[in-house]
């Protein structure tokens, strides 16, 4: 095991791409989970903090430590098994995610998950119950993972197979591989409906290994983990359509919504059921076209979307998609539509490049981006959409919004020029984030909360429900060593 003191050759770990940041006295590079076992066991004697990092690409400075020792999940990178017979693979925490999924489909399978980042590290797209544009069809990271090998804050271990135990009822009991038992109070109030990962997940029965999936390192070290895999689609349409007014392109994503959800259980590949529905607003659009000098001058909004197809559907799929495309108005003059795999890679790079063009921009130019992590249900997401708009407009504040919107999912990035419009941006963020739950959504769809955005939790959670959380993390970790300062401010173990 590697171990580094060295400020100089650590300080990659001092910050992630939010551009929050932080300090340590060392970080730790296992090379095995009997190494991570021991650090574990050392720091919850002696009461050190620890934070579990992986590649640096999160937005909520999780992986970012503000004190104690940091363990690095860089060299725990085994691609330990692929089983193409059953359909599932073991590795470690620390595989690209990237390289992972070049693999498996070069054996003709696939794994959806798709966040923005594909360097990040499987592990963590686990602790963070990661999704990104395919979840509309196939669901986030949660839906793939079928076991893992999970230490505990104190040192013990505990395999969890998916299926193998369940809450009853609120109660969630199992035993670690030692003999100890845990018994859990799972808490009681109800999560929204919407993709959603803000604090834990719990419900009553619910499958034990959910509570990991999500918790974002402050539960447990996922040293092995067995994901699902899946057939790697036949064929793929894949295309990008303009829009000279916007809210063509919203009524657009409506129907693409609701059709591709009727469409969902069918066999008709020619049906229109897309795979992923993406919103890019003309600011986004502004964002990149000097990269991107394709894009049409006159458009206002794309969309991007993506269909499984086969040799049999293709052309009736194709006619039922420009169909929908004219009755809302896109331009199927200027769409950018893919006919081999290089295309559909173009197409792919170009939905991810906002993302790491305004991490580009806050970098240049010094700032802290205020991104809205936000979802609500697919009845409100037009109301919701022009709430948001016209408050951040009326501001008088640059912003640029895209993202997941057949999941009603979207990202809103405020890029505050100075210090006073920093502080205007964070309240603004928080009216969002109130009316995204009073709308029956959710703060945090995808990214979680960690340590940025853990003073915004009380938004959606009252303190009682927080606190009860909370108490859920101290049963498993009561020395509070693992990931503190993600998800909850100190306070709330507070059992007074």
């Amino acid at each position: 095991m590697i171990i580094k003191t060295d400020k100089s050759e650590i300080m990659d770990f001092f910050q992630d791409a939010s551009n929050f940041k932080g300090d340590c006295d060392a970080v730790y590079f296992p090379k095995e989970a009997e190494e991570v076992k021991q650090i574990l066991i050392d720091a919850n004697k002696n009461r050190t903090h620890v934070t579990i990092s992986g590649n640096g690409t999160g937005l909520t400075g999780a992986r970012v430590p503000e004190d104690g020792i940091v363990i690095s999940t860089n060299l725990l990178n085994k691609i330990i098994e692929i089983n193409e017979t059953n359909k599932y693979a073991v590795i470690e925490p620390g595989v690209i995610l990237k390289d992972f999924q070049d693999l498996v489909e070069s054996k003709g399978l696939f794994y959806p998950p798709d966040p923005t980042e594909r360097n990040c590290f499987v592990g963590a797209t686990v602790a963070n119950n990661s999704s990104g544009a395919k979840t509309f069809k196939y669901g986030p990271t949660r839906d793939y993972v079928e076991a893992a090998n999970i230490i505990l804050p104190d040192g013990e271990e505990v395999y969890l197979n998916r299926g193998d135990v369940y809450a009853v009822d609120n109660i969630l009991s199992f035993i670690t591989k030692s003999g100890k038992l845990i018994k859990l109070n799972l808490p009681a109030h109800p999560m929204p409906e919407t993709k959603h990962t803000a604090g834990y997940y719990y419900k009553p029965g619910m499958d034990a290994i959910d509570l990991f999936i999500g918790s974002e390192g402050t539960l447990g070290f996922l040293s092995e983990i067995k994901l699902k895999l899946i057939d790697l689609p036949r064929n793929i349409l894949s295309s990008i359509i303009f829009f000279d007014d916007e809210m063509d392109a919203l009524n657009f994503i409506t129907e693409v919504r609701e059709s591709s959800k009727s469409n969902r259980n069918s066999n008709d590949l020619s049906l229109i059921n897309a795979l992923g529905l993406e919103f890019f607003d003309n600011n986004s659009l502004k964002f990149m076209i000097e990269e991107y000098t394709q894009i049409p001058q006159t458009a206002n909004a794309a969309v991007w979307f993506e269909q499984e197809i086969d040799d049999v559907s293709e052309e009736e799929a194709l006619n039922n998609w420009m169909e929908l495309i004219e009755k809302n108005n896109g331009d199927l003059e200027t769409a950018w539509i893919a006919t081999n795999e290089k295309d559909r890679t173009k197409f792919k790079d170009f939905r991810h490049a906002i993302s790491w063009k305004v991490t580009e921009y806050i970098t240049r130019e010094n700032v802290r981006k205020v991104g809205t992590d936000t979802a609500v249900p697919d009845n409100k997401f037009l109301e919701y959409y022009d709430y948001i708009i016209t408050t951040v407009k009326s501001n008088g504040l640059n912003y640029i919004c895209y993202g997941h919107a057949g999941n009603s999912h979207v990202h809103l990035n405020m890029l505050p020029k100075n210090e006073t419009e920093y502080l205007k941006a964070r309240k603004i963020y928080a009216d969002l984030c109130s009316k995204a739950v009073e709308m029956k959504g959710t703060i945090s769809a995808e990214h979680g909360i960690g340590k940025l955005k853990r003073n915004f939790l009380n938004i959606m959670f009252n303190e009682t429900e927080i606190k009860e959380m909370a108490q859920l993390k101290k049963a498993l970790d009561p020395n509070l060593i693992l990931g503190i300062g993600n998800i909850f401010e100190t306070n709330y173990f507070d059992e007074k």
